[in-house]
């Protein structure tokens, strides 16, 4: 009798203890949604290129490790490339389409402003390029880092900016004697919102 009383007090200790734990981790886990502009261009090509506008879209997920640190990751659609000056598939906007995710340690002042950095892996969904026929103009991988400050209220509107600084080789074609190490740079600048 004595067996059974004491394997159902620590029973029930244990999953008061799971339940107060799986409270725990609820309470620090965050959601989002994100939007806003892009301006991005490609670093080291040997082709005349300016920056290009476009945008991006998608969702946060947080997890709060205290008050002032976080994890964040999302899941951005995100439109980048550049404007293309020079003879090399002459004048156009290249726009390339990624889904990216960024994974960025996120530090919080009392104020409400915020630093944030981190690595990106961005993985490409489609490109808009004329001139080149039965292959990819850019791999369908990108890695960078990124690296950003904003402000995120109490109630959990936020804005913030971003660089993201791509180091993995863009450049997938073959038929031009142009070099393919470029890389890809992004500015942002978004508006965010944290239930």
């Amino acid at each position: 009798m004595k067996k059974l009383v004491f394997a159902s007090l620590m029973l029930a200790s244990v999953n008061g203890f799971a339940q107060g734990t799986m409270k725990d981790i609820m309470k620090r886990i965050q959601v989002g949604v994100t939007a806003g502009g892009n301006y991005s261009d490609f670093m080291n090509a040997d082709f005349d290129t300016e920056g290009l506008p476009g945008f991006h879209a998608g969702l946060i997920l947080g997890f709060k490790i205290n008050d002032k640190l976080s994890i964040q990751e999302e899941f951005l659609f995100s439109q980048q490339g550049a404007k293309l000056k020079g003879d090399f598939l002459e004048k156009q906007d290249l726009k390339l389409y990624y889904m990216s995710v960024p994974i960025l340690l996120k530090y919080r002042t009392k104020s409400g402003v915020y630093f944030e950095a981190g690595p990106q892996a961005s993985f490409k969904v489609k490109e808009d390029v004329v001139g080149i026929t039965g292959e990819d103009f850019a791999e369908k991988l990108d890695f960078g880092v990124a690296g950003g400050l904003g402000f995120q209220s109490k109630s959990g509107f936020g804005i913030g900016a971003r660089y993201v600084y791509g180091f993995s080789p863009v450049g997938a074609f073959k038929t031009s004697a142009v070099k393919k190490d470029f890389t890809n740079t992004v500015a942002q600048v978004s508006i965010f919102y944290i239930f």
